[in-house]
């Protein structure tokens, strides 16, 4: 049986992966001789093969350079020296952004609520 959830997946190719970032597979590739916390598998010929933690440890990077606007140097020392408290503080991000979201969803469905109010009471009239 082929396994199509993604959340199932033992291992997400190199494309796969940047597809998720949106970025290229050069970068990737780039951040993999950066950042020695990620080392993805490499099956033969040297595919490599991205594990779950391979794509925490990543969100952490992109995190750190592309949303805080970390340098690389900064980036790599915050993983070495500080990374649990980095971990919480990405992981908090997230969860308020996720909020963020919701609110925004629940805001629209109020608007779209009031505004069919709004319409129903002039035909009232």
């Amino acid at each position: 049986m082929l396994n199509t959830d993604k959340n199932l997946k033992l291992y997400y190719s190199i494309g796969e992966v940047a597809e998720m970032f949106g970025v290229n597979e050069s970068l990737l590739r780039f951040w993999e001789r950066e950042f020695p916390q990620l080392n993805p598998k490499k099956a033969g010929r040297g595919i490599r093969q991205y594990r779950k933690e391979d794509i925490e440890t990543l969100k952490l990077i992109y995190y750190l350079v592309k949303e805080r606007g970390m340098t690389l140097p900064g980036a790599r020392q915050r993983m070495k020296d500080r990374r649990e408290s980095t971990l919480r503080n990405f992981e908090t991000v997230e969860r308020l952004k996720a909020i963020r979201e919701e609110l925004i969803g629940m805001r629209d469905a109020l608007d779209a609520f009031t505004e069919g109010q709004t319409d129903m009471q002039k035909d009232n009239d």
